[in-house]
């Protein structure tokens, strides 16, 4: 039989190309604040166009450091506060290593990653405040953690779901407006269609839980199964976070699974007074979704599902077809599988790089970075405030600031130069901010999930915003 033509034939020669790509890799993050975003130059598909011919390790390396590492997305650097992304740590390097050279498959069977992943879950459920024996999962993130959780909701009123669908059932789910589009995209992807999911108006930036019960009535007065509530720890525009003690009160009253929408905000958990009791509650939840690769800043991808009951969670996806039967000894053991809790078979390993920070670095200092975050955010729209022509465009609750550049001008005029600002300074490489809308304008935004984050990062990216609003 004919070899395989895909093999390291010169393993000296393969090692030496390895510890290259390591060392501009170490060099990369080392010299993140050196490394902003920068456009990709115009001739990039070609660069990235695959030859027909092997190139080698040592060519493939050589382009990789020249074509690949400098046109990142820029969220390794200090000044990156655009939308919600993760920095990135130097353990993922490390962690990844050992994840391809072990290569697991997280689907299930008896080896050590399962117990790894497990010791995440255990940890974060704990961090969270879910009891002993609730269940989890890593996923790629909060918007396959949201399905996830949604499934399992639907299968608690709608018992025959896995077998006889939805039918014509008309489920009702609800959340504050300005809900995170995860939640939008799982009630359209699972058939419950977008005009079921009600948007129940907010009281000083959290859900009206007695205008949530009005509409909770309405709906069966109308025929309709209410089934779900979203309540959020952290909102993607302002930071905001729900009541979520009034909320699982509610939710206890009105017969509905509580889904909490954690993306960033649940890991408020951990952090120093007084942000951390902004998620009070979020233990209560039949379910929550949250990402490492926010605010725990690991690497994409990662997130997680957590559910408070083991067994609807088990319920909603466990299916073992004969090449998939455990076993009581042997590679097929190490029960509970994890494709019995989520939609993939085949899943990475996640946990490695979680496990790995964590024991690097310890939760302190986890703790210390997510409330420093919040820090640096206050003293952001400290130095907002103390411009003249700046203002905020609502009060900082946790790690988001929302601001405008020229409040003397006309709503389009602010849009106009706010939306120019933003793009200015991403391309000067000075600072990224994002923007969003609110009353009509455009705003500029920084949501500060960035461990490498420090405070005259944020006095240089005023003073440029200040610098640019002065031109026009």
């Amino acid at each position: 039989m004919a070899e395989t033509g895909i093999k390291t034939q010169d393993w000296t020669a393969f090692r030496a190309e390895a510890q290259r790509m390591l060392e501009a890799a170490l060099d990369q993050m080392q010299q993140a604040a050196e490394r902003p975003w920068q456009p990709v130059p115009d001739d990039i598909d070609a660069r990235y166009a695959i030859r027909a011919e092997a190139q080698g390790p040592q060519q493939t390396v050589d382009r990789i450091i020249a074509d690949v590492l400098p046109y990142h997305g820029g969220n390794i650097h200090p000044r990156f506060w655009g939308w919600v992304q993760g920095s990135g740590l130097a353990t993922d390097l490390i962690s990844s290593l050992a994840t391809a050279a072990v290569n697991a498959n997280m689907g299930g069977r008896d080896h050590g990653a399962n117990y790894m992943e497990r010791a995440v879950v255990d940890w974060t459920r704990r961090k969270m405040g879910m009891p002993e024996g609730a269940s989890g999962i890593l996923v790629t993130g909060t918007s396959q953690a949201t399905v996830i959780a949604f499934q399992a909701a639907r299968l608690r009123v709608l018992p025959d779901l896995r077998k006889e669908g939805q039918g014509a059932v008309r489920l009702t789910a609800y959340a504050g407006a300005g809900v995170h589009n995860a939640t939008l995209k799982a009630v359209e992807l699972l058939g419950i269609g977008s005009d079921n999911l009600r948007k129940v108006p907010l009281v000083d930036g959290q859900m009206d839980c007695a205008a949530l019960a009005r509409m909770v009535a309405e709906d069966k007065a109308a025929g309709a199964l209410p089934f779900l509530v979203v309540g959020t720890a952290g909102s993607v525009d302002l930071g905001l976070f729900d009541d979520l003690n009034a909320l699982a009160d509610a939710a206890a009253d009105l017969g509905l699974w509580l889904h909490v929408d954690g993306a960033f905000g649940a890991w408020t958990r951990i952090a120093h007074a007084p942000w951390r009791s902004l998620s009070d509650g979020i233990g209560r939840a039949d379910s929550i979704a949250l990402d490492f690769h926010k605010w725990m800043y690991v690497g994409y991808d990662c997130g997680m599902a957590l559910l408070r009951n083991e067994g609807e969670h088990r319920a909603a996806f466990a299916a073992r077809p004969s090449y998939l039967e455990g076993a009581e000894r042997g590679l097929a053991g190490g029960e509970p599988w994890f494709c019995d809790y989520g939609i993939d078979l085949s899943r990475s390993n996640r946990a490695l790089k979680v496990w790995t920070a964590l024991e690097t670095y310890g939760e302190a200092a986890f703790a210390q970075a997510i409330t420093g975050n919040c820090e640096l955010t206050a003293a952001m729209a400290a130095a907002v405030e103390a411009q003249p022509l700046m203002a905020l465009g609502a009060p900082v609750v946790s790690n988001i600031c929302v601001f405008t550049a020229r409040s003397d001008l006309p709503v389009a005029a602010q849009s106009q130069v706010n939306a120019d600002i933003a793009q200015t300074l991403q391309e000067s490489g000075e600072a990224v901010f994002s923007t969003t809308r609110m009353d009509g304008r455009v705003m500029l935004r920084a949501a500060i999930t960035n461990h490498r984050s420090r405070a005259a990062d944020v006095d240089a990216a005023i003073a440029a915003v200040a610098r640019e609003a002065a031109r026009v």
